[in-house]
């Protein structure tokens, strides 16, 4: 059998109304376009005959250790991988982004064309969480999300996802970061900066970004091989919750008798009633093996490994079986402030680099409300805002309307809605003199 005979080519894949592919679709080499994708036949996608992972594959059959070869697509149906890319993705999609101006009035430049673009549709085909959603999935598999900036006079029209195996960042002998996005029929297109808007996650070089699937593949190898061994336990193993030993080969009768015995007292309904066993019969019980244990150990261990690697607390993994009440709003605040607050200002920073021309950049800033992830109960929520009002002594923060606006009510038309109240049990002073008697 020859090399080749060894690969399939794949299905060419299906036009699409869209102006990107999934980023499972192949990349044709520059020299040549038509190339056909190569697969293994355990199902890997590869770029090419030039595609670096095709060169790991051949030399060592996987990548990792473990005997697994691991890719931004398989990893994710490791459950724990999947939870934590999940959970920060849907947090980033569903936060709301806020073109705010800069100074003491922090009012949200509603008028700005960037605020509906970042608020409500980026694309004609995405709506404002599937778009953030989408980029900040590609960030933290690939190391780098890219979308294509559509300008005009001056204003952001669209912001069009592109695959990140698509585009190759790099910096030119002039110190500029160029892109070059590789179209499906093969065609190279060179791009400047100020049309890509670039996510990129901890980087060496800092021009593109390192894949935390990539870094954590031996923990993500190892999680894989534990999941196929315990299915290859359910398919094949032997599942028998015990033995029933005898001194002597069974008659035919007996071992018929025994067979019925034993059916009759399978159920829920049979649940602590006695069998009576003839012949010298003896029943033996199975119990979990320390090999079982260390099983299930490990396989505890390599989800904290994917956890650390990810920068998402165990708790939220549905790991912990502790009750955690009240804690829960401590872990809240955990989340928000090391997993989340690393990607709001990615995500911040990135949008004032590229989507903001350098006058409206004085003038505004993108901000995440990552208030909308911190609100607590009824009760809670009562407490704050009477406090902020001004009750209870307190030195008033917040006006009717501004309270009102968090909650999604519509504004009061009352006298004082949008004024600061002095606190209601303050007395009031002056400055006249004490009258003398």
């Amino acid at each position: 059998m020859s090399l080749f005979d060894f690969f399939r080519p794949s299905a060419a894949p299906e036009a699409q109304s869209r102006p990107d592919e999934t980023c499972d679709t192949p990349v044709p080499a520059a020299a040549a376009p038509s190339a056909p994708t190569i697969q293994a036949s355990t199902g890997t996608l590869f770029a090419g005959l030039d595609d670096p992972d095709l060169l790991a594959f051949m030399r060592t059959g996987s990548e990792t250790a473990s005997g697994a070869y691991v890719n931004a697509s398989k990893a994710l149906q490791n459950m724990a991988l999947l939870r934590c890319v999940t959970l920060i993705s849907e947090s980033i999609g569903m936060l709301p982004l806020n073109l705010v101006e800069r100074g003491d009035e922090k009012r949200y430049a509603t008028e700005h064309p960037l605020y509906d673009i970042l608020k409500a549709k980026p694309n004609n085909w995405q709506t404002a969480y599937e778009f953030k959603a989408l980029m900040q999935l590609r960030v933290m598999t690939h190391g780098n999300a890219y979308a294509r900036v559509i300008w005009s006079r001056g204003q952001v029209l669209r912001l069009i996802p592109m695959c990140p195996k698509r585009v190759k960042a790099e910096l030119d002998d002039s110190w500029n970061m160029v892109y070059t996005y590789t179209r499906k029929d093969g065609r190279q297109i060179p791009l400047p900066a100020e049309e890509v808007f670039h996510l990129r996650d901890l980087s060496e070089d800092g021009v593109t970004g390192l894949s935390r699937v990539r870094l954590a593949h031996e923990a993500i190898g190892i999680a894989q091989q534990a999941e196929k061994a315990a299915a290859r336990l359910f398919k094949n193993g032997v599942m028998a919750g015990g033995a029933l030993s005898a001194p002597n080969a069974l008659t035919d009768k007996a071992f018929g008798r025994l067979q019925d015995s034993i059916t009759d007292k399978t159920g829920a309904e049979n649940a602590g009633k006695w069998m009576i066993l003839e012949e010298g019969l003896k029943a033996e019980q199975w119990a979990n093996t320390a090999a079982d244990a260390q099983h299930i150990e490990n396989r505890n261990h390599q989800i904290e490994e994917i956890a650390r690697a990810m920068g998402v607390p165990r708790p939220l993994l549905m790991m912990d079986d502790t009750s955690w009440g009240s804690g829960i709003e401590q872990l809240a605040i955990l989340f928000i402030q090391f997993s989340l607050q690393h990607w709001f200002t990615i995500w911040e920073q990135g949008i004032e680099r590229t989507l903001l021309s350098k006058e409206d950049g004085k003038k505004l800033r993108a901000k995440f409300n990552e208030r909308a992830l911190l609100r607590g109960t009824l009760k809670d929520q009562a407490e704050f805002f009477t406090k902020a009002l001004g009750s209870g002594g307190h030195a008033p923060w917040m006006t009717q309307n501004e309270v009102r606006e968090l909650q999604d009510l519509a504004r009061s038309n009352d006298k004082g809605a949008d004024e600061l109240r002095a606190p209601a049990n303050q007395a009031k002073t002056t400055n006249d003199p004490v009258k003398t008697a």
